[in-house]
């Protein structure tokens, strides 16, 4: 398989396993499980998963003094935005905090322009512009009503952290870390960033029913473990900028997964903008082929020449 293709195809199975945060989470918090206890079992059992995952393929745990502290750096970011949006859920309706979040690919796109003098083609801010639109479609709140100003500050800081983050793997010593390996720490990193908050003074809440645990479990297996090593990998096959945006897909899962688990209905306004979604994603992934395949489409018309002209 073309290496950019499995780029594209893990970028996006990354974003839509992220999406399922909300899917996982919500169940917990209506159990009595704060933000920081969540993310403390999600890290904690996504770890020894990717360990056994690491030493399965042959690779041993060993690293550099610069590849620790850049690994120390990104696993911060990683906490950070976790965090962030995990304690949003708190403060507005997580399909809200979903849509916010993808300001990131924004954000990814400005970093690589004015810290890496990267030239955004005209095609992707077209792209950004059209799954902007879409993403404004599938928001959910009642006309009128006002965000939470603390809960939007979260999930601006996530998406924030979050972009630094892609930027921070693509850009660094870790693009050639096996992909196992930074994920392996970055979650290594996040799991005492939560146990040190809730040394703090919070205890760690547990489930209080056992299958409830199997949301803790999926927690870990899909938006944590499946997602940061998509996220990695894509970002290492096609850059940054490509994979933020193809993020689209995150709000995208959200509603999907709203209609087959919550019954919910898809209204004409969430069709529209699941369907620009789907196109600014494609458009991504098709990448330059889209000229070359309207070049080709033009000359099968060749404009007639004019009277008089040879």
């Amino acid at each position: 398989m073309n290496v950019k293709v499995e780029g594209y195809i893990l970028g996006s199975i990354a974003a839509a396993t992220y999406g399922m945060n909300p899917l996982f989470a919500l169940p917990l918090y209506q159990d009595g499980m704060d933000a920081a206890s969540v993310l403390f079992f999600r890290y904690a059992i996504a770890i020894p998963i990717v360990g056994i995952m690491l030493k399965a393929r042959g690779r041993n745990f060993k690293i550099g003094r610069k590849e620790g502290w850049l690994l120390l750096g990104m696993g911060l970011l990683m906490a950070i935005s976790s965090l962030t949006l995990f304690t949003s859920y708190t403060y507005m309706d997580a399909g809200i905090a979903s849509t916010l979040l993808f300001v990131y690919p924004v954000m990814v796109a400005l970093i690589m322009a004015l810290l890496f003098h990267e030239k955004i083609p005209l095609a992707t801010i077209i792209c950004i512009g059209v799954a902007l639109c879409g993403i404004a479609l599938l928001y959910k709140g009642e006309d009128g009503a006002t965000l939470s100003l603390t809960g939007t500050i979260m999930v601006l800081a996530s998406a924030l952290s979050y972009a630094i983050y892609i930027v921070g793997i693509n850009q660094t010593a870790l693009k050639d870390v096996a992909t196992l390996k930074v994920t392996f720490y970055v979650l290594m990193v996040g799991m005492v960033v939560f146990l040190i908050w809730l040394r703090g003074g919070k205890a760690i809440i547990l489930p209080s029913q056992w299958y409830h645990w199997f949301n803790v479990l999926a927690l870990a297996v899909f938006p944590t473990t499946i997602s940061f090593i998509c996220t990695t990998r894509a970002i290492q096959y096609i850059g940054s900028t490509p994979t933020a945006i193809l993020g689209a897909l995150e709000p995208a899962t959200a509603v999907f997964f709203g209609i087959l688990v919550f019954n919910e209905t898809l209204t004409l306004r969430e069709s529209i903008g699941l369907v620009l979604i789907i196109a600014a994603v494609t458009l991504i992934v098709l990448g330059g082929r889209v000229s070359h395949v309207l070049l080709r489409f033009r000359k099968m018309f060749p404009r007639l020449s004019r009277k008089g002209e040879k």
